[in-house]
């Protein structure tokens, strides 16, 4: 039977024990990222273990910032940033918005049925992974008045959309039905440019700027995601808000 001193002597050393752990925990984890084999699985884990906090700590009802008119820099100004070219050639005559997926009401969907949904404008920061930001003007319809109209399932977990240039993203639902979240089919009072997307994009200004996929041509409802998204593909974060 262990008597009351080799009690005390045990518990102090596990006390000590994890203390001394604790300590060496990042020593551990430095001495990991020096072996390559472990590398990218680490920094995956790292990567995944971000975006899931940052999901968590995402609030649906609090609005990035919005600015003056005299706060927007000219649209002259505005940075042109693309994936591949900055004109896939898109027919916007004959130009549909193909929805699949959990929705009641799939099918192709047309600019003039998008653009008779509640039009909001905002001016709001534009921000590029790359490192510069603008504050710009946009316009269009709530992405929730969008999943709405075509009878988007409530319980589905994210939107994925496809484009013309073959680029492709995913969004979280959150964010999806965040007020903020557009369907954007104008800049500055105007309709999109083809540079800047025409003629429907993305604009989330609670997101970096690779998230707001241009020249969009599918939109699927889902609940499990085969594919995040390109850059998301390469190793960037899948949630990276604002």
């Amino acid at each position: 039977m262990k008597n009351y001193n080799q009690t005390m002597d045990e518990t102090k050393f596990r006390q000590v024990s994890r203390r001394e752990l604790l300590k060496l925990t990042p020593l551990l984890a430095l001495g990991a990222f020096a072996v390559p084999a472990l590398q990218e699985g680490l920094l995956k884990k790292g990567l995944h273990v971000s975006d899931w906090g940052s999901g968590l700590l995402f609030r649906k009802g609090h609005l990035a910032p919005t600015f003056a008119d005299g706060d927007v820099v000219p649209f002259a100004k505005f940075p042109l940033n693309y994936y591949d070219v900055d004109d896939p050639g898109v027919d916007l005559d004959a130009w549909t918005l193909t929805v699949s997926g959990a929705v009641q009401k799939p099918g192709e969907y047309k600019l003039a049925q998008i653009q008779a949904l509640p039009r909001f404008r905002q001016n709001t920061r534009h921000i590029c992974v790359e490192g510069w930001d603008v504050i710009g003007r946009f316009g269009g319809a709530r992405l929730s008045d969008f999943l709405n109209m075509v009878g988007a399932d409530p319980t589905a977990r994210f939107i994925t959309v496809n484009c013309a240039d073959d680029y492709y993203e995913s969004l979280d639902m959150a964010t999806v039905r965040h007020p903020q979240s557009l369907l954007c089919y104008e800049m500055y009072d105007q309709p999109l440019t083809r540079e800047h997307g025409a003629p429907l994009r993305l604009q989330i200004p609670t997101k970096i700027g690779y998230k707001q996929a241009k020249y969009l041509t599918e939109l699927k409802v889902t609940h499990v995601l085969e594919k995040v998204g390109y850059w998301e593909d390469q190793g960037y974060s899948s949630f990276y808000g604002l």
